[in-house]
């Protein structure tokens, strides 16, 4: 079997990229024939449509991205299978993705959107997103890379830190990290906060904002925000340095960050929804929040199919969840017994390591993918 994937190739530190980037690595290991392609670059596309001739083109990304990972692929008569994200509201392309023999997604609760948004729930299989575990390891505390990165944010050798990595830290669920640590901060060993965002446009003022609610919240001088880019060599370090990796995520279709830590040995502290539920199990790999506040819409306003610099509003019924808020109290909950228990710390860690080993090594995706094609499309 001929597989061409279509990513952002080569590959950036984002998470779409490294999703398909794992998935292209297991393939390989297994021996099938697989190609990589920038998931936009029709030409070198065509290209591979013509000389490679793949029997199966696979595209990682959501809903909006059906043009280039479907009906290109269409247009030359290859069979496309999408593998995506959940991104809110599903606007447009429910006819195309009924049609298609199969669609991938990443998680049980990303399924559930695309069945509440009008997709036929036969079509589509879960398969979840791999994660490099040979790089993604516990490393102690004595390593220089290790020292190296926590002297670079400014954390102090008997300081616990604690960890959020996102393209924003609303979305990764930071600001309720932020009111829980205010609500414990002399209940607790000294700590310092680290939250890791992609810099993007707009996070200039979004960091300003946390920044300010963090002063406000009275721990504004153990609140550090990290706005450079970075690349996937220095990620698993960045994850290794923290002693407890906190997020509780707004919105998450998966959760890589949360299972990168888990690889690095991280106790997690997750939120009781969405993705989650999928990968972290609550007082085994991980501490997970309950959720406090669900904020609904009963309306959305997408482009208009007939001018695209429009909008028109589609009025949704039932009223749908667009994000989850957890529960404060719950977090600073978990925090303090992480905080003040090493052995649980460790514990969960340990845990979470072979949790993400057995379940989402990246080796372990392409053989659960291999699977599926086989069972659904019977190439193999």
């Amino acid at each position: 079997m001929k597989v061409l994937l279509l990513y952002d190739y080569p590959p950036s530190p984002g998470g779409l990229s490294t999703q398909g980037d794992l998935l292209y690595r297991g393939l390989l290991e297994y021996d099938v024939d697989v190609c990589a392609v920038h998931f936009q670059s029709n030409l070198e596309k065509e290209w591979y449509y013509r000389w490679f001739k793949p029997d199966i083109v696979v595209g990682i990304g959501y809903w909006g991205d059906l043009p280039d990972l479907v009906l290109h692929p269409q247009r030359f008569n290859i069979e496309a299978i999408p593998w995506l994200v959940a991104d809110g509201y599903i606007a447009a392309h429910q006819q195309l993705l009924n049609t298609l023999p199969l669609i991938l997604v990443t998680s049980e609760w990303v399924k559930e959107m695309y069945v509440r948004d009008g997709i036929n729930s036969s079509l589509i299989e879960v398969l979840p997103v791999g994660c490099d575990t040979d790089n993604f390891i516990p490393v102690l505390p004595r390593d220089p890379r290790i020292r190296a990165i926590r002297e670079s944010l400014g954390v102090l050798s008997d300081q616990l830190m604690l960890l959020t990595v996102g393209g924003d830290t609303a979305s990764t669920g930071a600001h309720e990290v932020m009111h829980a640590l205010a609500y414990i901060d002399y209940e607790v060993p000294d700590w310092k906060y680290v939250c890791k965002v992609w810099p993007q446009p707009g996070s200039d003022v979004q960091n300003k904002a946390d920044l300010k609610l963090a002063s406000h919240l009275g721990i504004g001088k153990k609140v550090y925000f990290s706005t450079d880019i970075i690349s996937r060599n220095l990620m698993p370090h960045l994850i290794a340095a923290c002693d407890i990796y906190a997020a509780p995520s707004r919105i998450e279709g998966f959760g890589m960050g949360q299972i990168e830590a888990g690889a690095c040995g991280k106790p997690v502290i997750g939120l009781r929804a969405m993705g989650m539920s999928d990968t972290l199990i609550h007082n085994k790999t991980a501490l997970l929040a309950e959720v406090g506040l669900q904020i609904m819409a009963d309306k959305v306003n997408i482009p208009d199919s007939a001018d695209p610099s429009k909008e028109r509003t589609v009025i949704l019924e039932p009223p749908r969840t667009v994000d989850y808020r957890a529960d404060v109290l719950d977090i600073a909950t978990h925090m303090k017994r992480l905080m003040t228990d090493q052995d649980l710390r460790s514990t969960l860690g340990s845990a979470a390591r072979s949790h993400v080993k057995e379940y989402f090594d990246y080796r372990v995706v392409a053989r659960s993918f291999l699977e599926i094609i086989k069972k659904r499309l019977s190439m193999i």
